[in-house]
């Protein structure tokens, strides 16, 4: 803090404090470092999985990250007390518990947000670094880049905060793919509603590299076709989710046990529809009325 003493950056109240250490050395920067050494010492054809943890409980970012934005910068939150009144029992204990309070307050907001966007800046600025080192190196012609993220961050949107249910805020994840063959050149620079997962990454690798897709193993499907034109959706007519909560509290309070703490979430275009274990009635969200 301004007096020079060192807060705990797990305290939601801390996250407008810059980091207690020089940007350079934060988790962003030095695994951007680290990827370019990989990349440089690596064999064609190689893969590179660069997993910034960051944006990321604790949600502490360094200057000069942490103070570039305020409360002005942050959307309200997408939510009503209907929703919450009307809620479903164990998606009310989500709703109701410590990190779901925490970021039903706009004074936590106001403080974590911007924070969280710092991180999501300092994120974009690396891979900008990233990204013109390639270009210097000549790497940028030969790279597929793909931009995704394992799950989003509710902060505050339905009453929840962090991961924990199946609404679009955490499941509904970025996917930017750059491929720089020419065959891409007929899909470049549009926007494609396929239903994709995350599991469809790995056989695009292998098909990329040419590769044989070991389709006994790998249950994904190329996004290939897609990128080249020669698709517009995958073969699947659903998406799948699934969430465990058995070593949550949860679990406990509801009295399941840990094959009964477990919840899935199957949606196609129009449909969700959440399947409880335990014997909670499931939930069926209509995509196009509500």
């Amino acid at each position: 803090d301004g007096d020079g003493n060192v807060l705990s950056g797990w305290c939601l109240k801390n996250a407008g404090e810059g980091a207690n250490i020089l940007e350079r050395d934060s988790e962003t920067p030095y695994l951007t470092r680290r990827a370019m050494e990989f990349i440089e010492g690596a064999k064609a054809p190689w893969c590179c999985h660069l997993s910034y943890i960051k944006p990321h409980w604790p949600y502490i970012v360094p200057a000069p990250y942490n103070d570039m934005y305020g409360p002005q910068h942050i959307l309200p939150p997408i939510r009503s007390q209907e929703e919450y009144d009307g809620a479903h029992p164990i998606l009310r204990s989500m709703m109701d518990n410590p990190i779901g309070r925490a970021f039903s307050q706009d004074k936590v907001r106001d403080t974590v947000i911007p924070a969280y966007m710092g991180l999501i800046k300092q994120a974009d600025d690396q891979m900008g670094v990233l990204f013109d080192w390639l270009e210097q190196t000549g790497r940028m012609e030969e790279t597929m880049i793909v931009i995704t993220s394992d799950h989003g961050d509710f902060l505050g949107d339905h009453w929840m905060g962090e991961k924990t249910f199946f609404h679009d805020s955490s499941i509904r994840v970025p996917l930017i793919v750059y491929d720089p063959c020419e065959a891409a050149d007929a899909t470049r620079g549009t926007v494609s509603d396929a239903l994709v997962e995350s599991i469809d990454l790995a056989p695009t690798f292998v098909e990329a590299a040419g590769g044989e897709v070991a389709g006994h193993i790998l249950e994904g499907h190329s996004l290939l076709p897609i990128l080249h034109g020669d698709a517009t959706d995958t073969p699947r007519d659903a998406v799948i989710c699934e969430y465990d909560f058995s070593a949550t509290p949860l679990a406990e309070k509801h009295g399941l046990s840990v094959r009964e703490a477990v919840c899935f979430m199957v949606a196609d275009p129009n449909w969700k529809l959440v399947h409880f274990e335990g014997g909670h009635p499931p939930i069926l969200f209509d995509l196009r009325s509500d």
